[in-house]
């Protein structure tokens, strides 16, 4: 069931890599309600707001993709008596920057989007502080 989840989890992502999702497209969306919430902001304080929360969204996207990776490993591994191991952590960091690679690479064909180097590091930096964020917070629990 848990690599159901990843499953699910990355179509959703690969969605949102389709032209519905692309700037010209979401901002049509984001962009009024920025300027509804701040009437006063100017057209490029409201372009940058826009840029800032679909960074933010490739952020969230990919820490989600991360923490369900992480726990489905959890899962094929119970028998292991330790909670947190590094050399996991390190597995599912990889597979998120595979799978943010594979995702620009799908954007190439999509005629409204375009490939990032940089959104790939952006999402693979959501995964890496998603991991960070579980291990913190086990290790401030005392779990680990």
């Amino acid at each position: 069931m848990s690599w159901l989840l990843v499953l699910v989890w990355m179509a959703v992502i690969f969605s949102a890599s389709s032209d519905s999702m692309s700037f010209s497209h979401s901002s049509r969306i984001i962009g009024p309600i920025v300027h509804w919430l701040f009437p006063q902001a100017s057209d490029a304080t409201i372009h940058t707001v826009v840029v800032f929360i679909r960074k933010c969204a490739h952020l969230t996207e990919y820490a989600i993709l991360a923490l369900l990776v992480w726990h489905a490993l959890r899962q094929m591994h119970k028998t292991d008596s330790r909670s947190w191991r590094w050399v996991q952590a390190s597995q599912v960091a990889l597979l998120v920057l595979l799978y943010a690679a594979t995702d620009e690479f799908h954007q190439l064909f999509v005629p409204s989007r375009q490939a990032s180097v940089m959104d790939v590091l952006l999402d693979t930096a959501g995964g890496v502080f998603a991991l960070l964020f579980l291990w913190a917070i086990g290790r401030w629990r005392r779990r680990w």
